[in-house]
């Protein structure tokens, strides 16, 4: 999830997982307690209400993706269940304790949750810091990196749980946000990569296993006894269930919504109905029941709710039953749920753009099969039987349709402009990941210029082009300048003392230039010169002006520090492309194992040293300083 998205969203997301938890614990609870016939206490009740509470919104975020709903739903979904999970697992421990026999005044109460929250989100805090610390110090090394994420979430996991009795899931959740926020750009390339893949099989494995322990117990302890039955009755209680569980998550949300239209990026009531009906329950409901029936040899629980029904057999039943039925049936509704709020539909200027896409994808493979269509050795194919095996490209063939036909210079639709200015800043966010990758860029400097591009995603209904404005507070001469640039002070000592500031800010504004001017040439290569591509392209002229002016005052009045940067850059781009290179000459089989890696220690040795002393302006000497100050140099 975007980083910016989840800091404007944090509003909506901790009232759904914090009032929204308890709201929905506390109805289901209700109704369990009034109207099945278990003769549960309330603390029983509640238990399974706070068991109930966790959401797994995994399908259904995968659909909304894939149907292409808007972002901010994905986010708002995906956000909640994050913390949904956490603040649900603290509110199933304090009714398991209240069940097992622990006291629950209202003190009680109040410091186990205040311990839980501030506890856990120390803890994440503090193993977030030390492991984003330790990064710094891996350099290139794709296994070490992704050694550090699984065992730094480990141990602060265990040292939540077992050390200091807080829960571990609010831990790895605060931990997975502060990676997110201060660790975004450690990872490039290939290592982000491989990091997704990793960790998505990760989940993906826990969650089966989880699946599959959870199958197997509920049907060796639930289905082989007898007690399950009840007289035949508990499957009609299962889906009464269901129908508590749909309606504690339509309270929740009708509840809240006054405040959830008016926090972060607000929520219309068609988003309100997909919320509502995309509260899945998964893997941690399904954890917590086990978690039940490890604690079922305990005298409270035995006792207590043992006498009609084993309440154990029955959390695993309802839980699983529950789980089953929300991931069969709101699962496999969504898409039709969209389909009918009208929300999977593509604006006119998606449509224009999808068409002409088609277009010159077709025109691609044409080229394609020109540089492969004759061969010396095999001889030549026939361009229609090559069609004939791509059934895709069939429905691709028509007339070319530029994007925004119509569209007049002084008379565009805002939401053409919307979505091309969307488009636009998101290759400029691409043209920054590139040069971070380079080493054009530092990674406190792509932080900077990836969080401006999101802030302005935000405004391109509303605002034009705006992503140098969140630059703006980084990109300027230090206060002091005017101080130091009086001529007592000599001229050298003042590009030293102010060169820290000016090399991130000329970092800033040269990047800022060269992405801006790298997406306006593919704007430009994708829509041609029609007009709204010209009025985008424009609004980004007129953005790089300032950062313009500013490279320019540097290099009047301290051109060592823009020399310095280059030298830096250059140097940096040297080493990776001998680092590729290398790599090349292994691909083709001409280096091998003790070459290439002698070859390669050696580029990475250097690479090291660049980033950790890079090229920086030097303190002038005793005689620079005397000769270079007015006052002193008759001296």
């Amino acid at each position: 999830m975007d980083v910016h998205q989840i800091k404007r969203c944090l509003g909506q997301m901790v009232l759904l997982a914090g009032p929204g938890v308890l709201i929905s614990t506390f109805w289901i609870g209700s109704l369990l307690k009034l109207t099945f016939p278990y003769n549960w206490d309330w603390k029983t009740s509640l238990l399974l209400g706070a068991l109930l509470g966790a959401t797994d919104p995994v399908a259904v975020v995968a659909l909304l993706k894939e149907l292409g709903a808007s972002k901010k739903m994905t986010t708002i979904i995906d956000g909640e269940s994050l913390m949904n999970d956490g603040v649900s697992v603290v509110i199933f421990q304090l009714f398991l304790k209240m069940v097992m026999g622990s006291t629950s005044d209202w003190g009680f109460i109040i410091k186990f949750l205040a311990q839980n929250l501030f506890g856990a989100v120390g803890i994440g805090v503090a193993f977030g810091i030390t492991s984003v610390f330790w990064l710094r110090f891996v350099f290139n090394d794709i296994v070490v990196q992704i050694t550090v994420t699984l065992s730094v979430s480990y141990f602060a996991y265990y040292t939540a749980q077992e050390w200091a009795g807080v829960t571990g899931i609010l831990t790895v959740m605060t931990l997975g946000m502060f990676f997110a926020a201060f660790a975004r750009t450690a990872f490039k390339g290939d290592s982000y990569q491989s990091l997704h893949h990793f960790w998505e099989m990760v989940a993906y494995i826990a969650n089966t296993l989880v699946f599959i322990l959870s199958g197997v117990i509920i049907a060796v302890g639930d289905f082989s006894s007898r007690k399950i039955t009840y007289e035949g009755a508990s499957w009609g209680f299962l889906f009464l269930l269901y129908l508590y569980v749909q309606l504690s998550r339509c309270a929740m949300v009708g509840i809240l919504y006054p405040l959830l239209r008016r926090f972060g990026y607000g929520l219309d009531w068609k988003e309100s109905i997909i919320l509502t009906w995309s509260g899945l329950r998964g893997a941690v409901s399904l954890s917590l029941a086990l978690s039940v029936k490890q604690s079922s040899g305990n005298s409270y629980i035995s006792s207590e709710t043992g006498t009609r029904v084993a309440a154990v057999l029955q959390f695993l039943f309802f839980t699983g039953g529950i789980v089953f039925l929300t991931l069969v049936v709101n699962g496999s509704t969504t898409q039709f749920l969209l389909h009918l709020l009208r929300m999977n539909t593509l604006t006119g200027t998606k449509k224009r753009i999808l068409e002409y896409t088609k277009f010159e994808m077709m025109n691609t493979a044409f080229k394609a099969f020109e540089n492969l269509g004759d061969d010396e050795e095999l001889g030549s194919a026939d361009w229609h039987t090559v069609l004939g095996h791509i059934p895709s490209l069939k429905k691709l063939q028509g007339e070319q349709v530029n994007p925004h036909d119509g569209c007049e210079a002084g008379n565009v639709d805002p939401r053409n402009i919307m979505d091309i200015r969307i488009r636009f800043l998101n290759g400029v966010q691409a043209a920054y990941w590139e040069m971070l990758d380079d080493g054009r860029i530092t990674q406190g400097t792509a932080n900077v210029l990836m969080q401006s591009v999101d802030e302005a995603l935000d405004l391109v209904s509303t605002e034009s082009l705006c992503d140098w404005r969140g630059l703006k507070p980084c990109v300027r001469f230090p206060k002091y300048y005017k101080f130091l640039q009086s001529r007592i002070i000599p001229r050298k000592l003042v590009s030293y003392l102010i060169v820290e500031r000016l090399e991130s800010a000329c970092y800033i504004s040269s990047a800022f230039l060269r992405a801006h001017r790298i997406a306006r040439q593919q704007l430009h290569g994708f829509l041609g010169n029609s007009d709204i591509a010209s009025f985008v392209i424009n609004e980004s002229e007129v953005e790089g002006e300032e950062a313009k002016q500013f490279l320019e005052d540097v290099r009047d009045s301290f051109p060592q520090v823009l020399n310095a940067l280059k030298t830096r850059q250059v140097t940096h781009y040297v080493l990776n492309h001998l680092n590729g290179y290398i790599k090349n000459l292994e691909k083709v089989g001409l280096l091998q194992g003790k070459e290439v890696s002698h070859l390669h220690d050696a580029v990475l040795s250097d690479l090291k040293k660049l980033l950790r002393n890079p090229p920086l302006l030097t303190l002038p000497n005793a005689n620079d300083l005397i000769t270079t100050n007015p006052l002193l140099r008759p001296l």
